[in-house]
């Protein structure tokens, strides 16, 4: 299929000298700002370096930027509903909990604590809805439920974007920016969530890996709610950590150390790494037990796996719980085609299409962080390896979007953009994501709302976006008609 274009938002005509200058400008103001992460490569707690980004702001179509923004309501409103669908739930995941270890831990979990009555009935969400352009039209990637990052690097890069645009000589460009300001929001939920437990000395927790690379980010959202509400105090604990620390005081409330914590909120405990033995699932479950608000809790979770996702695509699934038919039927225009891998007439249908036009598909598991998702001939040797095996359920199938291309420069840490006396201008796809915060129990929603926005770009050569993982670019859209 041909592949359409966008023009980039502007035409640089410079000298590689000059070029040179402004990525150096450009790297100087990123690294002062806090566009920044620890190295993987060559980790040290004690230095960070620019996290990719691009060196200039991507057109998007401003309509479906619009429709995204306008939209996310109602995600937060269906996902917090599908969440507290018990027979939802575990009617989605049945099969999926016999194939993928890991999903089942989480799972059992999630059985204990439903069937022993939530200490605490009150949710906290922080979702991102990811989107690509598809044949003029957006199709939702995912939607993350736990650990949606770069909310607080967002921010910075529109006005990273702003200050490079002037620094250009187009002042007149800087109105197709869009104000993005997704850590103030996000930093609003959590302190709400916070208020809502009720306790001034309670503190709130953040969950995080044993090391951190992504520190910059994390921060951000710590340091928005110290200057939202200094009276809070955020603590940082590793689920390891959390095995010697943690324990559930008379009243299930969540106890740290010596101090009672009124959110969890988890940027770790997605992947299998954060479990390294039976003792980090042991605290997970005495989390849920607890009193305190989780970000997210255990059933909001798993509302974010694939696998709940594509339940979710099916016909009427909808209908459970949205009530107007406008609102399901503008949600059923972003879904992409998802398709189960059941031992059905439906899972061998689709195993067969797959098997002849692996481009039409992208493989996607139970997983979450980036850099999972299995593409093109691989599709084929990974589905005849598992076609008869229980794995296959585990996994969805996904229609493969194709996004436009458009002209830009990725700026990285590592390479000097003239090695072989040629600047990075490259081929990049861009991928839209939205922020939205959700927080209410299973009869009522009490804060709901739409904060702000990322966009993440990558080389169109590329099949990840994921930035932490290595692949993409962090960016901000510049609106287009």
């Amino acid at each position: 299929m041909e592949i359409p274009h966008l023009q980039p938002c502007i035409q640089m005509q410079v000298s590689n000298e000059e070029l040179q200058n402004i990525i150096d400008k450009a790297k100087d103001w990123a690294l002062l700002h806090g566009v920044s992460m620890r190295s993987k490569e060559s980790f040290n707690k004690n230095q960070v370096q620019i996290l990719p980004f691009t060196l200039l702001p991507s057109s998007f179509p401003r309509k479906n930027f619009e429709k995204a923004k306008n939209i996310q309501v109602l995600l937060n409103e269906l996902i917090h509903k599908a969440a507290h669908d018990n027979d939802f739930i575990t009617k989605s995941l049945k099969s999926t909990i016999h194939a993928d270890p890991f999903t089942a831990k989480l799972f059992e979990i999630y059985e204990t604590v439903y069937k022993e009555g939530y200490s605490q009935t009150l949710s906290l969400g922080l979702l991102r809805s990811d989107y690509m352009l598809h044949e003029n039209h957006i199709k939702q990637v995912e939607l993350n439920t736990i650990a949606s990052s770069f909310g607080g690097i967002a921010t910075i890069i529109s006005q990273y974007h702003m200050y490079i645009l002037r620094q250009l000589g187009h002042v007149n460009k800087l109105e197709n920016i869009p104000e993005n300001n997704p850590i103030t929001g996000l930093g609003k939920g959590l302190t709400h969530a916070w208020k809502l437990y009720n306790n001034k000395e309670a503190v709130i927790l953040f969950v995080v890996e044993n090391i951190t690379y992504n520190i910059c980010d994390q921060r951000f959202h710590e340091f928005e709610i110290q200057k939202l509400n200094p009276d809070i105090m955020v603590i940082r604990k590793s689920l390891t950590d959390l095995v010697s620390d943690a324990k559930l005081g008379p009243d299930k409330e969540l106890i740290v150390g010596n101090q009672v914590v009124s959110v969890v909120y988890f940027r770790s405990g997605y992947e299998v790494e954060a479990y390294p033995t039976e003792r980090e699932w042991s605290v997970r479950l005495l989390i849920e037990r607890s009193r305190a608000i989780k970000c997210p809790s255990i059933h909001y979770h798993l509302a974010g796996t694939k696998k709940v996702q594509q339940s979710l695509a099916y016909p009427k699934a909808l209908n459970m719980f949205l009530k107007e038919d406008d609102a399901i039927k503008r949600i059923q225009e972003v879904f992409a085609g998802l398709y189960s891998l059941e031992f059905n007439d439906e899972g061998e249908a689709i195993i067969e299409k797959a098997m002849l036009e692996p481009k039409r598909y992208v493989l996607k598991p139970q997983r979450e962080g980036g850099g999972n998702n299995i593409y093109n001939d691989d599709i084929k040797q990974h589905l005849e390896s598992m076609k008869s095996s229980e794995e296959r359920t585990a996994w969805i199938l996904m229609d493969r979007l194709y996004p436009p291309v458009q002209k830009n420069y990725i700026v990285r840490a590592q390479n000097e953009p003239f090695e072989n006396h040629s600047p990075y201008f490259s081929d990049t796809v861009s991928e839209l994501g939205v922020y939205g915060v959700v927080i209410g129990d299973q009869q009522n929603i009490i804060y709901n709302e739409e904060v702000g926005h990322i966009l993440r770009s990558k080389l169109s050569s590329e099949n990840e976006v994921g930035i932490a993982a290595g692949f993409g670019a962090i960016d901000s859209p510049y609106l287009i008609s």
